[in-house]
Formats: structure tokens, C-alpha cells, sequence
């Protein structure tokens, strides 16, 4: 196994879609940078957030989760309030090869201010817009700015395809479009 570098990433992005749409270089003039890296991608976040809020007084469950646990919201900053989190969802539209598993970090400018990105491996084969867990581990409110980096991914290559991936699953989140709740299979 090894990571890939960015020739790598380039290359799969631009001739088999992997990552749509691509930033073939690393922005970074007054955002938080997105686009391509060394070894990874940073992602960008989009305009679309599901704010946590306990207005309902409701108990977080993972099998049966209610919606109304969070309050959506859309624009070009999302406050989170502290001690609380946001789900979002990435920009880029991810389509994962057989033989690749994906890592995702939080950048270290929003971990620098207690801001913490959790995601998922992104299995095999599997595709769709990533669902973004955003935590404010701070007592202050938190600004996450739309349509900059938020995390980077990481390009795993095995050195073989692997026998079973998240298609021939048929993995519940496959093909997501848009931020996903949590759901049974």
C-alpha cells in the first residue's frame, strides 16, 4: 500500500473523474486553501449546513434518527454554536477506484481554533458528495466559511483491487448528493 502523489491524483481526476469539479492547483489567496496537494485534496465545503440544536429536547439515535434534531441552514458562513456540531457536505463529487481507499484529516487552520472534521473512510468503488461531520469543541461560537477547504483527503492505493468494495455492497450512501443523515441499510 502507499499513498498516491498528486501526479497520481491529477491524472485519475482529470482522465477517469475521480474527483468533480477538480482544482488542479492548491488555492489559497484569503481562503482557508482548497484543490490539489502533494500527497492529497482539499476538499471545499459547501453553502449547505444542518446546524444540531436540541430545541426538541430528541435523543440522538444512530437507528432512528430524527431530522428535526438539526435546523438547515444556507450561505456563505455557517456559525456553529459551541459544544455543538454541523453537518455539511463537500463540494467535489468523489468516484473512489476499486484498488483505492481514501483518509480524511481536518485542516490544521480549523483545528488550530478547536474546530474538528470527522469523516469517514471512503471505501472502494464507493461515489457521491462526502457528508461532513463539523464539531465546535470551543465554549465560543465557531464561523466555517463556504466554498474553502475544510479537510484533506488522502489517496491509499492497495496493491491489489480488493475483493468486495462498497458497490458491490450496495452500500446505503452510495451515490449521495446533497448531506446525508444517518440511515439503516
Amino acid at each position: 500500500m502507499s499513498v498516491m502523489s498528486d501526479r497520481w491524483i491529477r491524472r485519475m481526476a482529470t482522465e477517469h473523474a475521480m474527483i468533480e469539479p477538480f482544482v488542479e492547483t492548491q488555492k489559497r489567496d484569503g481562503v482557508i486553501s482548497f484543490g490539489l496537494s502533494s500527497y492529497g485534496y482539499d476538499a471545499r465545503v459547501a453553502d449547505e449546513f444542518k446546524v444540531f440544536t436540541n430545541v426538541d429536547s430528541a435523543i440522538v439515535d444512530p437507528k432512528s434518527f430524527n431530522p428535526s434534531s438539526f435546523v438547515d441552514r444556507t450561505g456563505p458562513v455557517c456559525i456553529i454554536p459551541p459544544n455543538s456540531f454541523a453537518l455539511a457536505r463537500t463540494v467535489e463529487y468523489f468516484r473512489i477506484p476499486r484498488d483505492v481507499l481514501v483518509i480524511c484529516l481536518g485542516k490544521s487552520t480549523y483545528a488550530r481554533c478547536g474546530i474538528i472534521v470527522n469523516v469517514t473512510p471512503l471505501e472502494p468503488e464507493w461515489e457521491g458528495q462526502v457528508t461532513i461531520e463539523i464539531s465546535n469543541t470551543t465554549p465560543l461560537p465557531a464561523k466555517i466559511y463556504a466554498h474553502e477547504g475544510i479537510c484533506q483527503f488522502l489517496f491509499i492505493h492497495g496493491n491489489e483491487p480488493c475483493e468486495t468494495s462498497y458497490a458491490d455492497k450496495r452500500g446505503k450512501y452510495q451515490g449521495q448528493r446533497g448531506v446525508s443523515l444517518p440511515r439503516l441499510g
